[in-house]
């Protein structure tokens, strides 16, 4: 939810009005582009300006019911503690800690939050809480949007002196098994959470700050590519209803869509392709008509442009709105059918 540009690359007050000026525009897509507004008030320290935003989603009276309030919560929690309302903060964390939220993103925030401000016992046991509740079943392979947990435990576990136990182990193995796949050399997560370093990063003093990140640059130069890329490679599926109205309004996308059975093999072959290949962090976004045509005006596209339809699925991932695939096999199929994954689009992998 935070911006990628530089703060000395942008005018982030300006930013932000064109975000709030474009999200009146395009209501369906005006919770992605408030939440990019509130990061940009934020870096430009324009915090209480962020918290209106922040309320103005979770407002009874907002046009259209946040699909994700726990995050804006967990959003407007890390940002109010930035600027002095610390009982506020933690009653709000305590509240998003309460749901229980099945998405890893909140449980990251405001255990950061909290790691930030020194509160590393309370930090560790929301990554526990969190992990508990996401990852119960030590034996199956953690989804990438569960990384941020596992390091985040990691992190303040070794800041606080803590052995290591099986949550550690699992975050270490998840770190290797990434950097393996990408045909790095990892560099161990207990160096690169190594308390010292991260303390003499909040040196005073000038010359350990600069020695400490020239070592971080040339250890962590590897990481470049996958940090650049933080979802996933994304591929579009239209539900049934959605491709009928997407056809009938654009007929020319029929040589994309020759019919909806079509449609889902080949997504998941596409996804099949992608795997052996060797490509990570696979997923699906859910594309819907009004989103696509909102999408095309803000690219000044028309919608019957076939070449629009992979700038739209990377931007849903960007969104977070990907669901990792494929899906275990006893797991609903990514399709919809209702059937279990392993015995509709996944039966012989």
């Amino acid at each position: 939810m935070r911006p990628d540009t530089p703060a000395d690359h942008v005018d982030h007050i300006a930013e932000a009005e064109r975000l709030v000026r474009t999200a009146g525009l395009y209501p369906e897509d005006a919770e992605h582009l408030l939440l990019q507004a509130a990061a940009h008030l934020e870096l430009a320290d324009a915090r209480e300006r962020a918290t209106t935003l922040y309320d103005q989603l979770l407002s009874p009276s907002a046009p259209h019911p946040p699909e994700n309030p726990t995050l804006i919560r967990a959003l407007k929690a890390a940002n109010l503690w930035e600027y002095g309302h610390e009982a506020e903060a933690r009653a709000i964390i305590d509240g998003v800690r309460g749901q229980r939220p099945t998405d890893p993103a909140p449980w990251v925030i405001v255990a950061e939050s909290l790691e930030s401000h020194d509160e590393l016992d309370q930090a560790q046991d929301t990554f526990s809480q969190a992990l508990t509740l996401l990852l119960p079943a030590p034996d199956l392979e953690p989804p990438y949007s569960t990384h941020p947990l596992l390091y985040g435990r990691h992190r303040v576990r070794r800041l606080l002196g803590a052995p290591h136990d099986n949550w550690d182990e699992r975050a270490d193995r998840v770190h290797r098994a990434r950097a393996a796949a990408s045909g790095r050399t990892p560099v161990p997560l207990d160096e690169l959470h190594d308390p010292k370093r991260i303390w003499t990063l909040g040196s005073e003093n000038p010359e350990e700050i600069r020695a400490e990140i020239t070592r971080l640059q040339a250890e962590l130069g590897t990481y470049r590519e996958a940090l650049s890329r933080p979802f996933p490679v994304a591929v579009l599926h239209w539900p049934a209803t959605e491709l009928t109205e997407l056809l009938t309004a654009y007929p020319g996308l029929s040589a994309e869509y020759p019919s909806h059975e079509a449609h889902l093999a080949t997504i998941e072959s596409s996804l099949r392709e992608l795997s052996a290949s060797g490509t990570p962090n696979l997923g699906i976004v859910t594309g819907t008509v009004p989103s696509y045509e909102a999408f095309a005006a803000s690219e000044n596209t028309p919608p019957s442009d076939p070449t629009l339809l992979p700038q739209y699925a990377t931007t849903l991932a960007a969104r977070g709105r990907a669901e990792e695939w494929p899906p275990r096999p006893a797991e609903n199929c990514w399709c919809g059918s209702g059937d279990s994954y392993g015995d509709c689009h996944g039966a012989g992998s």
